[in-house]
């Protein structure tokens, strides 16, 4: 019940009016999270499979799920190798493929994961705390050059030259904390003034490593390149982005899928949440909700 009143998933109402579920049908959640929107789609008698990097992540949708109860499965896996997870389920499609991306309220929540700036933890921030480099050996080994294109391209923060500059000059870097104060001397902040600013000045640098630790754009690419082929004849797939970047690449994908006879129909416009949404989420103000549907079987 905990879990249920924290987590509020994102367009909810919108996402089913996307994927427009039905009973018997199939659809993989690819981001299952906390299961709020796996919930939904339980209820509604579809057959879910839930993916997600986080071990944490599966162990509380599972909580979730059970109680709503329904046909669902849970499996710890990257949404880029959607078609292995299909393939070992037996399934050579599916009718609808969800994504929320970015980051889940828990990650920001457990300082010992690592992704925020206002909480101390180690300096780690991987969706799977099983695998992979942190943030601290990123910005412990990458040149400067490099750390600012990311800093830049993945976080739009200007300062990300003089950002790059003073991380190498300090490093090594463990805590979150460190990198945060880092940041905001970059920036030429206190921390008084930062901790009351509208937009703290580490947030775009620490969106920015969040996403390069977890290669979020790659990972998103591929899913991208896979889906017309993961879907089943009139499948739908609803992808909810929350990163301008994330965003660019899902509209180009549908759009060029579109063109290609790859997909029938897509989303003219990102679906935005209503004045109301945002209010009580403040999550959903960034959220773009985009749609592409296959063509329906012929005959």
């Amino acid at each position: 019940m905990g879990v249920e009143r924290r987590h509020v998933p994102v367009l909810l109402k919108e996402v089913m009016q996307a994927l427009r579920p039905k009973r018997g049908q199939v659809v993989v959640d690819c981001t299952v999270g906390l299961g709020g929107h796996s919930a939904e789609l339980l209820r509604k008698g579809v057959r879910v499979i839930g993916l997600d990097l986080d071990p944490a992540n599966l162990e509380a949708a599972r909580d979730r799920l059970e109680i709503q109860g329904g046909d669902f499965e849970l499996r710890h896996a990257n949404f880029a190798g959607l078609p292995t997870v299909l393939g070992e389920l037996g399934l050579e499609g599916v009718d609808g493929v969800l994504a929320d991306l970015g980051v889940s309220s828990p990650h920001i929540d457990d300082a010992r994961r690592g992704f925020s700036y206002r909480r101390p933890g180690p300096l780690d921030m991987r969706m799977d705390p099983t695998r992979g480099k942190t943030a601290a050996e990123l910005v412990n080994t990458m040149g400067e050059e490099e750390l600012a294109k990311a800093i830049l391209e993945l976080g739009n923060e200007e300062s990300a030259p003089q950002i790059a500059q003073l991380i190498v000059q300090r490093r090594p870097l463990r805590m979150t904390q460190e990198l945060m104060a880092l940041v905001c001397k970059a920036r030429d902040f206190t921390l008084e003034r930062a901790a009351g600013a509208k937009l703290h000045p580490a947030a775009r640098t620490f969106q920015a490593l969040r996403m390069l630790v977890n290669r979020e754009l790659p990972n998103l690419e591929r899913l991208l390149a896979v889906l017309p082929a993961c879907l089943k004849p009139g499948g739908t797939a609803a992808i909810l982005s929350f990163h301008s970047g994330e965003d660019r690449l899902v509209k180009q994908a549908f759009r060029d899928g579109e063109r290609s006879g790859a997909y029938a129909k897509t989303s003219p416009e990102p679906i935005l949440a209503t004045a109301a949404e945002q209010e009580r989420n403040p999550r959903s103000r960034s959220a773009k909700l985009r749609w592409a549907r296959r063509h329906k079987a012929r005959g």
